[in-house]
């Protein structure tokens, strides 16, 4: 090549995603890119950029900085990548004029490490970068376009996000708040945690349980310990909300938010939907009647306010009931403003928070003598030390305390709630969390304190109240010169145990106080109205309950949930209406204790289940402290209120067990999915120290199905008796007479399994390619199963058609069941008298779209005949109805054509084990002992509700002369088996001679299939029988003669005994490997099984299925 450096435009008409541009071999740059053959037309997928000018360096797209400025000394890849100037990107063989985008200086489309590549939103800047998939990389070039859709595996929401991102730029784009406005500050944590309690509940906690005293007659109780017992939850609980946020993305940042809120979306995500689901439901209604908590806190001051001045519209219960109803609706019109008036409102209420907090503070050492009959005395060791003590009144006790106040700790959330309105979740939920725990708790303990040491628990109010009596009045304030002695029959109405806004007398500027009260309330309100809806909206969108969908809906550019709003709204207005702070707070409690428990565990099970995917950038976690957390959550929640504990459980479980039922189709990587994982790997290793027991025998059936869809008959049947008891797995043997499509063979794979999921079927897919069914059975017996986990038995339908096919078929479907045999394994045979396949019937094929079948598969080769006005598409060969066929599809008719009686019958019978089997018989034809599967199938089958009301007879061979004998020996190896029975039947006429015109009917069904060596020199007839090794020699009929009149008498003794049975299970006949044709062995199957009900061939390998011995 010439030394002229090659370009990257950043402009331009072509939008590839590599924004490539020409590299000229010649002097003269090319003025235009050589037009591409038209077989290329569409290879690689493209993606623009909004704004190809603003990625301005190299290193946007992921190439080296030093991309533009190194000449190009390598050799060209003979695949190089150049554009039409049409938005399309095709491959080009050409070493003349090539486009590309250079990797190391060096010409292939193979890219760098990128960001952008491991993004599951849009990109920044426009669309979502895709790195080449392997296809591009690897397939030849006469390849297909792959099909339209979403690449490497993304969430079908991704696209639905990166339209949602571009809307929201265009109007104005989304508010993203930092870790301090977001998290710390504004309503998030402090705000929320400096809520109701401090300013109204605080002093009377610490009448009621002291600040503490250490005895060892009395039993330590204080308010320091609730405090500190309050902070060890919120701290565990924070520690495992940093960990499970700082596990990747949060889905905010730089990515668009559209369901995901907080401790919801961290247990859902953790844990599955399972236990997300649930706790999801509970925490939003916890948001929801925290609402009504704080409001009714606000309420409270306000009507205190009112009964000073004498202003009380009715009585102080319904005047709460008025403001609080007031309030909310207020609060309601703020929070559907937007995030943006919220934030702005709530940094106003935090200046006036934390101008009240100090204001107390300082009020705390300027007692005034004015203030004394009310109680506050200012700093003195005499009230210190009488306060150390708990004084519980009112059948309150430390746990119903610790309840009252544990609300006040709740808001270590609000950050996560908001977690995709955040600039940096990773950084900021860990940051501002704990902080705002650290200066909450201190915060509290300092009040605890300040109050206990300056306020006594009773006082009168009363100017004249002074000491008279130094004798009786032993109590802190008579130290001080007032006897409240009087306060001990009740009536007082000051004092920490007495008034409830004792913090306004104690601060300095008592409407200071007033103000920050309404600030903590309403932020605290305001910050629950904003969660709740955002949460719930967020469950909804997940359409976990299908029932609530009308409640995903948002609004505006930040996708406000005003729908939830309103329903947050109802539930807090009617909390409001109790109008009871102290019955609220409990319930609040209950519900948040459970959402911290769920949190803690879900770390704990992440960690357990050792996952690559969990690497927390946040490492000041512990798997055990976490779990300690969550019994530690458990426990008190039993012990504040041990029937609301129960009832929450319950409703845990109770939704637990429904989305467990329903399976939501979501996929979020959760640690119960990595827990199964390890478990699975570990017990299936586990089972291969362990020899196989007769007493766990299973019948684990490899079945030859083709796809699932195909013979509904075939799989019903055997999930009957495998479901829940053993394994099954769907082979699939895909026949190809050209070059294999691993890329369809795994969508087929992909949705074939998820078509078994749907219908509930217990079972395994799995295709392989062979060049015939016999070699892709053998695959599949090899090596299919995991350990002990393999099959033991192969399944196959009955082949119906064989005479009317190619002679090879059958011998490559006889030496099929010759190698299970080979292999150890049982064979099991199914035949229905209308065929098992009802692929072939147009229209009738159920949930194609999940599952293909051969007249809707588009299982294509990669061969394309193009050319033509038509494309004829080849279809792979496939196993159905265990032939294998060469199918052209073409296009399907728009309208269905009538079923032809055939295949009427066909369907209708291909149903018949579907549905519960009415009372009848399942009749056991067990001749010869395989080992007792013959046996066992049976039994599971009446095990099941289907087939519960058949009962199972069995029919043994047997000497005419001992005929009771045998029956006898029969009904007692049964009864060791414990296996129930009907009656049983001795055959002794088995050996009896055929009818003439049946022997004359296998005679006629034979003859097409003879060698006739007699007829024809022995050379001859040699050469013919390497040829067509199926064909049935003279010598050979004679020599089984007495085996062919036993298939033929046991037919007519079959539709002797058997004709009306539900199903019969029979012994299948043997036939030695290299001695008996393919041919006469299945005419031996095609003379037994014929016209005759639903027929099950068993042949087990000979190794003991059944055992008497315990």
């Amino acid at each position: 090549m010439s030394g002229q450096k090659p370009s990257l435009r950043s402009g331009g008409s072509a939008q590839s995603r590599f924004q490539v541009d020409v590299v000229t071999e010649s002097a003269a740059p090319s003025p235009s890119p050589a037009p591409a053959p038209e077989d290329s037309k569409g290879r690689f997928r493209v993606v623009g950029f909004t704004d190809s000018g603003a990625l301005g360096s190299a290193m946007d797209i992921g190439l080296p900085p030093d991309v533009f400025h190194e000449p190009d000394t390598t050799k060209s890849d003979s695949v190089s990548l150049h554009s039409t100037g049409t938005g399309q990107t095709h491959i080009s063989d050409s070493h003349s004029n090539t486009y590309y985008m250079r990797t190391f200086g060096h010409n292939t489309i193979d890219a760098v490490p990128n960001i952008e590549f491991y993004r599951q939103t849009a990109a920044p800047f426009g669309e979502k970068l895709t790195r080449p998939s392997l296809s591009e990389l690897h397939d030849e070039l006469d390849k297909e376009p792959f099909e339209d859709g979403l690449a490497n595996g993304e969430e079908p929401s991704a696209a639905e996000e990166a339209a949602a991102l571009a809307a929201k730029e265009a109007k104005g784009g989304t508010v993203k708040f930092g870790w301090v406005k977001g998290v710390l500050v504004s309503i998030r944590c402090m705000l929320n945690i400096w809520g109701v309690m401090l300013f109204i509940r605080m002093s009377w906690i610490v009448g009621q349980a002291g600040i503490g005293r250490f005895t060892s007659s009395v039993r330590t109780r204080l308010t320091i310990a609730i405090i500190l017992m309050a902070t060890l939850v919120t701290t565990i609980t924070g520690l495992s909300t940093s960990a499970i946020a700082t596990n990747g993305f949060v889905r905010g940042g730089n990515l668009v938010c559209l369901s995901p809120r907080g401790a919801y979306y961290l247990i859902s995500r953790s844990l599955g939907p399972e236990f997300g689901g649930s706790i999801g439901l509970i925490f939003a209604f916890a948001n929801a009647v925290a609402v009504a908590m704080y409001v009714v806190g606000f309420a409270e001051t306000v009507v205190e306010m009112l009964n000073d001045v004498d202003a009380l519209m009715t009585d102080e219960l319904n005047d709460i009931r008025i403001v609080g109803t007031l309030t909310v609706i207020l609060l309601l019109g703020i929070s559907v403003a937007g995030m943006e008036w919220e934030a702005k409102a709530q940094i106003v209420l935090l200046v006036i928070l934390l101008g009240a907090i100090a204001n107390y503070f300082i009020g705390t050492f300027m007692p005034t003598e004015s203030k004394e009959p009310k109680g506050f005395f200012g700093y003195h060791a005499a009230i210190f030390l009488e306060n150390l003590g708990p004084d519980f009144r009112e059948e309150e006790t430390f746990f119903s305390v610790f309840a009252i106040f544990f609300p006040a700790a709740t808001g270590i959330l609000a950050g996560a709630n908001i977690s995709g309105d955040l600039t940096d979740p990773q950084s900021a939920i860990p940051k501002g969390t704990l902080l705002a725990i650290l200066i909450t708790g201190i915060t509290y303990v300092a009040v605890a304190i300040s109050t206990g040491s300056c306020i006594v628990r009773d006082a009168t109010g009363d100017h004249n109240d002074t000491v008279s009596d130094t004798v009786n009045c032993t109590d802190a304030a008579c130290t001080l010169g007032y006897d409240f002695s009087i306060c001990k029959e009740g009536g007082c109405q000051y004092g920490l145990m007495n008034d409830f806004q004792v913090m306004s007398l104690v601060s300095g500027f008592g409407p200071l106080i007033t103000a920050g009260i309404f600030s903590a309330t309403l932020s605290s309100a305001l910050a629950s109205l904003v969660s709740a809806p955002k949460v719930f909206q967020a469950l909804c969108k997940d359409n976990i309950y299908p029932g609530l969908g009308v409640f995903a809906k948002g609004y505006g550019k930040n996708n406000e949930p005003l729908r939830g709003y309103v329903l947050t709204f109802c539930i807090g207005l009617a909390f409001i209406l109790i109008a009871e702070l102290n019955i609220i707070a409990p319930i609040i409690s209950n519900f948040f204790l459970a959402s911290y428990a769920l949190i803690n565990f879900s770390v704990f099970h992440a960690s357990l289940a050792n996952s690559p995917g969990w690497r927390p950038s946040f490492k000041y976690y512990n798997m055990w402290v976490s779990l300690a957390g969550a019994i530690l959550c458990c426990v008190v929640m039993f012990v504040i209120n041990w029937w609301a504990a129960l009832v929450t459980l319950l409703i845990v479980l109770a939704l637990y067990i429904y989305v467990s039922y329903k399976k939501p189709d979501v996929n979020w990587g959760s640690s119960t999915q990595a827990l199964i994982y390890n478990q699975a790997l570990t017990h299936c290793l586990n089972l291969t120290g362990v020899e196989d027991h007769v007493k766990n025998f299973r019948p684990q059936c490899l079945v030859l199905t083709g796809y699932p869809n195909s013979r509904p008959a075939l799989l019903q049947l055997v999930h009957s008796f495998t479901k829940n008891v053993g394994l099954m797995v769907c082979g699939h043997v895909k026949t190809v007479s050209r070059r294999t499509n691993f890329k369809e063979l795994a969508q087929d794979h992909a949705r074939c399994q998820r078509w078994l999921n749907e219908k509930r079927i217990k079972a395994f897919y799995t295709p392989v390619y062979s060049d015939n069914l016999r070699h892709g059975a053998q695959f599949l017996l090899q090596a299919v199963g995991l350990g002990r986990l393999k099959p033991n038995t192969l399944v196959m339908g009955f082949k119906n058609n064989w005479s009317d096919g190619d002679m090879r078929d059958v011998e490559i479907y006889i030496n099929t069941i010759h190698d299970a045999f080979d292999l150890q394994f049982g064979v099991v045979i199914l035949r229905l008298q209308e065929g098992l396949d009802i692929s072939h019937i147009q229209g009738q094929d159920l949930d194609s779209d999940s599952c293909p079948s051969k007249t809707t598969s588009n299982q294509s080769s990669p061969l394309i005949m193009r050319g033509n006005q038509y494309n004829t598409q080849l279809s792979s060969f496939s196993y159905q109805s265990v032939n294998m066929y060469l199918y052209v599809l073409s296009p399907a008719p728009e309208t269905k054509s009538p079923l032809s009686l055939t295949d009427q019958r066909l369907l209708e019978s291909s149903q018949q084990f579907k549905k519960k089997q009415g009372k009848g018989t399942i009749d056991v034809w067990w001749l010869f002992d395989d080992g007792g599967l013959t046996l066992l199938i049976p039994y599971l089958l009446t095990n099941r509700s289907k087939w519960g009301d058949c009962r199972i007879r069995v029919f043994i061979g047997g000497k005419i002369n001992r005929i009771d004998h045998d029956r006898r020996v029969m009904a007692t190896l049964l009864s060791r088996f414990r296996i129930d029975f009907s009656d049983i039947n001795v055959l002794g006429d088995i050996n009896t001679k055929p009818k003439k015109h049946n022997k004359l009917t296998f005679k006629e069904l034979i003859e097409p299939y003879r060698l006739k060596e007699d007829d024809m020199e022995q050379e001859a007839a040699e050469r013919l029988k390497a040829q067509e090794p199926w064909r049935i020699t003279d010598n050979e009929l004679e020599l089984y003669k007495a085996k062919t009149n036993r298939q033929i008498r046991l037919n007519e003794l079959l539709k002797e005994h058997s004709s009306t049975a539900k199903l019969i299970v029979m012994s299948m006949p043997l036939a030695r490997k290299g001695t008996v044709s393919s041919a006469l062995y299945m005419c031996w199957m095609e003379t037994l099984s014929k016209d005759l009900p639903p027929l099950l061939l068993v042949r087990g390998n000979h190794q003991s299925v059944l055992t008497f011995y315990s």
